[in-house]
């Protein structure tokens, strides 16, 4: 009877250890699975994060380049406004003006004038480039078929542009100043037949 008990008792003590190893693996097991999958989660929080911050930096980057000024960006674009020219006799007149300025390309500036009085006209034309605050270029007058170099200064995006215009026997001081949508421009050429010209202008 001793024998048989220690047997049954061997039985259970062996079943009860293989049941508490079992459940210990299922347990085990689980628990890797919750770690593998918490893992997994943050991994993917993790991603998530650095793509949002891409994105971000991606806009505040394209907002930077679209929003960078360029050194003549306060004139581009079509004017039209009427003024007065001073001619050398003394006498003046009323002047209608049209004006285009392309700033296209980065640092550089291709601009057209043309005025109209009743008698007196001029087609101006310039290419100007931009470095450090200084300008220079080249000019020509349709007209009258002069051309001639240009050189000065521009501050401002272009709001402020003091320039001399020059050909043989032509010295032409040019000023430009523009605030929003309103320019001034003032051109005077000592000894030219008409050596003053004011003209207020619109951007269209």
């Amino acid at each position: 009877m001793q024998s048989g008990v220690a047997v049954i008792n061997n039985v259970n003590t062996q079943d009860v250890a293989d049941r508490a190893a079992c459940i210990h693996g299922t347990r085990g097991t689980f628990m890797v699975w919750q770690f593998q999958l918490m893992t997994s989660r943050l991994q993917l929080e993790v991603l998530k994060t650095v793509a949002v911050a891409g994105l971000l930096l991606m806009n505040v980057g394209a907002r930077d380049v679209r929003s960078e000024p360029g050194p003549f960006s306060a004139l581009h674009g079509s004017w039209a406004g009427a003024g007065t020219i001073k001619k050398s006799n003394g006498s003046s007149e009323r002047i209608r003006c049209r004006s285009a300025f392309d700033t296209g390309t980065t640092g550089n500036l291709s601009l057209r004038l043309r005025c109209a009085s009743d008698s007196y006209n001029f087609d101006l034309t310039a290419n100007l480039a931009y470095e450090a605050g200084q300008i220079s270029g080249s000019w020509q007058e349709a007209t009258r078929n002069v051309n001639g170099g240009i050189s000065g200064r521009s501050a401002s995006e272009g709001r402020q542009v003091q320039a001399v215009a020059q050909a043989i026997g032509i010295t032409s001081n040019i000023t430009l100043t523009t605030r929003g949508n309103h320019q001034l421009v003032q051109i005077l050429t000592p000894g030219a037949e008409v050596p003053e010209i004011n003209v207020s202008l619109e951007r269209k």
